[in-house]
C-alpha cells in the first residue's frame, strides 16, 4: 500500500512552465464557446524523449493534483504517484517520456480563473471561459506538440483523468497509440452530479466567495473546507471508514469542550485533510474544473455514446474499475470496456477488488501496479 500522505500531497507545485506558441492568431478555442488568448501550463516530465519521439506518455490528473506526480532531480519530495512513476515502476521512465501537465483552469501553474486576463490586466475569477473535459484534452495536446511530440505512445489518467485521457484519443485519433483510463465514466450520473453540485453550492453559499471576487486575503476557507469534507467522505469506500477508525474517540487533549465539535476520530481525520488542502486551491477552479466532470458526456461526440467511442483508433486500451467506487462505479468501466469492444477497438478491462474506493487509484499500489505495468510492457513488445 502506497503512503497515503505522498497520495494527499496535492500542492506541490510544477517545476516547468511553457506558454503554448502553436495556438494561431485565435488563440485557444474552448469547447462550449469562449477562447483565451493565452495559455500557460505548468509541467512536469520525466525521462528521455526517444530520437524519434514515439516514447511520450501524457498523464492527465483529477481534479486535485498538480503536475507534480512523482519526485525528479528538480523536485525530490513524493508525487501524488509516486508508487507508479519512475525507473523500474509501472510506468517505467527508463522506457518512457513521462509528462504530466497541471490541468487547464487548474491553480498550481496552469492558465485558470486565477490568472491574470492579459486582454484585461484583471483577475479572471468567475469571468474565466467555460472550462470542459475536452478543453483539458486538448490543452494537453498542445503541450507535447511544444515539447515536440506528434503522437502519444500513450495518454493515462484516472477519475477526471480518465475521462481526459478519453476525450483526447477521440478528439486526436491519428495521434494516439494507446489508451489508459482508470475510475472515469462515458457520463455523470446523477448521485456524482449531486454531490458535486452540493460541493459548489457550499463553496458558492460562503459570503466570502462574493461571486468569484475574492481575495488572497478573504477567500471562502470555511466553505472550501465544507465542499473538501464532502468530497473525501465520497472518495473512499464505507467499509474502509469502518476498519480505519470504527468510533474512535479523539483523546481527551484534543477536545475543544465546545458543544458539537469534533469528537470522534474520523471528523478529525476530515478536519486535518480540509485544512491541507483548502490553502492551496482555489475555489473557483474547484467549481469551474467540478463542473467539467458534470458535464462530460462521450455521446456527444456523436449521436449516442457508441458513435462517440467509434472514433477510437488506437492499438489498445486499458480500463480499470473498483467494486467499491461510489463516485465511479465498476459498472460504469464496464460501460465504457464493452462499448469500446462493440466498436472496434481492442481493450482489456480490469476490475480492481480494493476496499479504498475511487481514490484506490492513488494509494494501492499491489493492485494498480501489476495492471498497469504488464499493460504498458506489452505495448512496447
Amino acid at each position: 500500500m502506497a503512503d497515503e500522505e505522498n497520495a494527499y500531497s496535492f500542492t506541490t507545485k510544477a517545476t516547468k512552465q511553457v506558454t503554448l506558441g502553436n495556438l494561431g492568431a485565435d488563440g485557444f478555442k474552448m469547447w462550449r464557446g469562449g477562447r483565451l488568448s493565452e495559455v500557460t501550463l505548468a509541467y512536469e516530465s520525466w525521462g528521455t524523449l526517444s530520437d524519434t519521439a514515439d516514447n511520450a506518455i501524457l498523464i492527465f490528473t483529477g481534479l486535485s493534483p498538480s503536475a507534480h506526480a512523482a519526485s525528479s532531480a528538480q523536485d525530490s519530495s513524493p508525487g501524488w504517484w509516486e508508487y507508479m512513476i519512475g525507473p523500474g515502476k509501472a510506468i517505467d521512465t527508463n522506457q518512457f517520456y513521462v509528462v504530466c501537465a497541471n490541468t487547464l483552469g487548474g491553480c498550481y501553474g496552469s492558465t485558470g480563473p486565477g490568472s491574470i486576463n492579459p486582454d484585461t490586466d484583471q483577475l479572471y475569477g468567475a469571468e474565466f471561459p467555460d472550462v470542459t473535459v475536452e478543453d483539458i484534452a486538448s490543452s494537453g495536446y498542445y503541450l507535447m506538440r511544444e515539447l515536440g511530440v506528434e503522437k502519444l505512445h500513450a495518454a493515462v489518467g484516472s477519475s477526471m483523468g480518465g475521462m481526459s485521457s478519453i476525450a483526447y484519443a477521440m478528439q486526436y485519433p491519428d495521434d494516439i497509440e494507446y489508451l489508459v483510463s482508470i475510475s472515469a465514466a462515458t457520463q455523470a450520473l446523477p448521485l456524482t452530479i449531486a454531490l458535486r453540485s452540493l460541493q459548489r453550492e457550499i463553496i458558492r453559499s460562503d459570503p466570502d466567495w462574493n461571486e468569484g471576487r475574492y481575495t488572497s486575503d478573504s477567500k471562502p476557507l470555511v466553505g472550501m473546507s465544507l465542499a473538501r469534507k464532502l468530497g473525501l467522505v465520497s472518495y473512499r469506500a464505507a467499509d474502509e471508514w469502518n476498519s480505519k477508525f470504527d468510533r474512535s474517540r479523539l483523546p481527551a487533549e484534543k477536545l475543544t469542550g465546545k458543544r458539537f465539535e469534533r469528537e470522534f476520530e474520523i471528523e478529525n481525520y476530515l478536519e486535518y485533510n480540509a485544512q491541507k488542502f483548502i490553502n492551496s486551491f482555489d475555489p473557483n477552479s474547484y467549481l469551474y474544473l467540478s463542473r467539467a466532470m458534470d458535464w462530460f458526456d462521450i455521446a456527444e461526440h456523436g449521436e449516442s455514446i457508441s458513435d462517440g467511442l467509434s472514433k477510437l483508433k488506437v492499438n489498445k486500451a486499458l480500463v480499470v474499475g473498483v467494486t467499491t467506487d461510489i463516485l465511479f462505479p465498476s459498472r460504469q468501466q464496464k460501460e465504457i470496456a464493452d462499448v469500446m469492444r462493440d466498436t472496434g477497438t481492442n481493450v482489456d478491462y480490469v476490475e480492481i477488488d480494493s476496499v479504498n474506493g475511487h481514490d484506490a487509484f492513488l494509494i494501492d499500489d499491489q493492485h494498480f501496479s501489476p495492471v498497469v505495468k504488464k499493460f504498458l510492457n506489452e505495448s512496447i513488445t
